[in-house]
């Protein structure tokens, strides 16, 4: 344990060296930085570590780290990249760690490169020489955009523990269930000409009020069939969020899009939710054939369902002395949950400093989550 660093520096560390994922190829970096830094540490740890390059992702790493053998044991999961920020917008620096009022200011401080220097300060005082069942960190590629980093860990399953702690900014409350997110973007395709003679073109704005008229059916089908209580809006929501059509009163439209979100509820699940949205659409599409083009804005997230009366929500509702509760925005664990393992999100910051100008942890939750993970990984790797 020679090189590691104290908490404020591996947490300025990490903070230092961006990380941005984003669609669009000019924002996007690798993750190799951050990958580095938590192999050294891990190392230093006795860990034993392993990256691999994500497929469908511009060179990005998932980082595995692994203490101890046998069967089950632990996963303490994240993801290494954070969202772009708003320049300009931001009184401190995103890439240094500022304190400041008895908050630590930085890009992934609590969104949530951060956790991972927690996790290794809580390492540092644990016998690691005892454990009876393995340790893994995961530190996962495009969280914030395709997920492809759990998607390809939860296919190659080649680890299969017994729990999952995901450290999300939850407020260091467990959460055991999620909606998912599915973003569609549809595209009408009519003919343009002059308004004077509508017999000339095929109107797209016209043909998009039937599209229209046919999702909000569709929204209200999803409303009456699917429900979920334990959620605050209880139904998957439907939102029309942009349209846009024509260029002229004087000209036939020749065409119109429309993006619209979903957030499905557990139980309906994405490709499900996909072809719900085709069969709805058909008498449009009929009457219209090749008009109408849908298609997703970008890759969408399925909804998790754990559960908040098995033994590990009951444990970590314990010993967090928070009882397990759901949110409305999507994390890995549907794939992570894939290994087998019972899985709840957890960790420490709250959601609302998530994607903000001045994103901050606040430093109440820094001693409380190195003393929650010590516990968490004393209960499942060396009791």
């Amino acid at each position: 344990m020679k090189n590691l660093p104290d908490l404020k520096t591996s947490f300025a560390e990490l903070i230092a060296t961006p990380s941005i994922s984003a669609l669009e190829s000019q924002l996007d970096m690798s993750n190799h930085g951050v990958v580095q830094l938590l192999h050294n540490w891990f190392s230093d740890l006795g860990f034993q570590c392993q990256s691999d390059v994500v497929p469908d992702t511009r060179e990005k790493h998932n980082f595995v780290a692994t203490l101890g053998s046998g069967t089950g044991g632990l996963l303490l999961a994240g993801h290494t990249d954070t969202v772009p920020y708003d320049e300009g917008r931001w009184q401190h620096d995103p890439f240094a760690l500022t304190e400041q009022n008895n908050k630590w200011y930085g890009l992934g401080t609590c969104d949530m490169k951060g956790f991972f220097a927690l996790v290794v300060e809580a390492l540092k005082t644990l016998p690691l020489d005892q454990f009876k069942r393995p340790l893994y960190i995961l530190a996962s590629a495009d969280e914030e955009t395709t997920m492809n980093g759990a998607k390809a860990f939860a296919k190659a399953k080649s680890i299969a523990p017994d729990y999952a702690i995901i450290g999300e900014p939850t407020g260091l409350k467990p959460v055991y269930m999620h909606k998912g997110h599915l973003a569609q973007g549809i595209r009408v395709t009519g003919r343009s000409g002059h308004s004077s003679d509508p017999a000339n073109g095929l109107n797209a704005i016209e043909i998009m009020h039937q599209v229209i008229g046919q999702l909000l059916k569709l929204k209200q089908h999803l409303a009456d069939n699917y429900l979920e209580n334990a959620f605050s809006v209880p139904y998957p929501t439907m939102n029309l969020g942009h349209v846009h059509g024509g260029d002229a009163a004087n000209r036939i439209c020749g065409c119109c899009d429309l993006h619209l979100d979903i957030r499905p509820l557990p139980g309906l699940a994405i490709e499900e939710l996909e072809q719900l949205i085709i069969q709805y659409l058909a008498p449009v599409n009929s009457q219209y054939p090749g008009a109408i083009n849908v298609a997703q804005l970008y890759p969408p997230s399925e909804p998790f369902a754990g559960s908040k009366d098995n033994s590990w929500s009951q444990l970590v509702a314990k010993l967090s002395e928070q009882q397990p509760e759901v949110v409305n925005y999507a994390t890995e664990a549907p794939y992570i949950n894939q290994l087998g393992c019972q899985t709840l999100v957890l960790g420490p910051g709250s959601i609302a400093q998530a994607h903000q100008p001045d994103e901050f942890i606040d430093t109440l939750y820094l001693d409380k989550t190195v003393a929650l993970l010590k516990q968490l990984i004393y209960q499942a790797c060396i009791k």
